[in-house]
């Protein structure tokens, strides 16, 4: 299950999405974001879906890929869909002792359940299609006015990268972490909760001793290639906005319009 995470890995390419400038992906992702949790009926939903899974055809990433990174939150997402089930209004579909699920509680779980694969997908394709170098330039160009209130935007901006990047990495030593517990007699799979949560312990140690580990070798790393921080640096490439920017804008606009249309037209679910 752990394997199956994505979120933070960069698939290199030649498509539309990973051309596109960072720095508009970063803000229709936001856009995109925000429209999710705008929607208020089906119909509003599916549209924004069906969009961010067109920008998914057009990154060429493979959709087994995609839908790999919603793995591990599967449990979460029945969990929350399941206690949705019992707050919807209306007549009751069914109903055992003090609980009763509703028509009107079963859309709502289906309806979160989409929302939150739709969150999933449309923020993992930010980081499917962008490399880390484009991903700083654009956080610390966005964040460029806030160099006025005297804020390190460059070291923010590296920071969030490096951390977003160590996903995949610590993704990867736990896994070898664990395999070599296991190899050594360690029982991570059966007992209660009480014991599997104990059982992390000798994963958990080792994770934070390699972590910091990796840190101060990327310190290091940095200050042989004198890294100085921000200041007087120059790009090798700079940011510039094109034809395919412009048009990702315009169908993001046309979205959230289509949204809007349909929320005032047919309402809340």
């Amino acid at each position: 299950m752990i394997s199956d995470i994505t979120i933070g890995q960069y698939f290199p390419g030649n498509s539309p999405i990973h051309k596109m400038d960072a720095r508009v992906k970063i803000v229709l992702t936001f856009a995109v974001i925000i429209t999710i949790f705008l929607c208020r009926n089906f119909a509003s939903l599916a549209l924004v879906t069906f969009s961010i899974f067109g920008f998914v055809a057009l990154s060429k990433i493979k959709i087994k890929t995609v839908l790999k990174g919603i793995k591990p939150l599967i449990f979460i997402i029945a969990v929350t869909a399941f206690i949705n089930l019992f707050y919807g209004t209306g007549e009751p579909v069914a109903e055992f002792w003090i609980f009763k699920i509703t028509k009107n509680g079963i859309m709502n779980a289906v309806f979160l359940a989409v929302r939150i694969i739709s969150l999933v997908v449309a923020s993992s394709l930010l980081t499917y299609t962008t490399t880390p170098t484009a991903l700083t330039y654009a956080i610390e160009r966005l964040l460029k006015p806030l160099t006025y209130l005297k804020v390190d935007v460059h070291t923010f901006a590296m920071t969030m990268t490096i951390a977003l990047r160590f996903i995949p990495t610590l993704v990867e030593e736990v896994e070898k972490i664990t395999a070599a517990q296991k190899s050594r007699g360690a029982d991570m799979e059966s007992g209660n909760l009480i014991k599997r949560v104990k059982a992390l312990v000798p994963v958990l140690i080792p994770l934070f001793v390699s972590s910091f580990r990796r840190a101060n070798e990327l310190a290091y790393a940095m200050e042989c290639r004198c890294y100085r921080g921000g200041e007087g640096r120059t790009k090798m490439k700079q940011l510039k906005m094109k034809t395919g920017d412009y048009f990702s804008i315009f169908v993001v606009v046309l979205m959230i319009a289509g949204v809007i249309l349909l929320n005032i037209f047919i309402g809340k679910i």
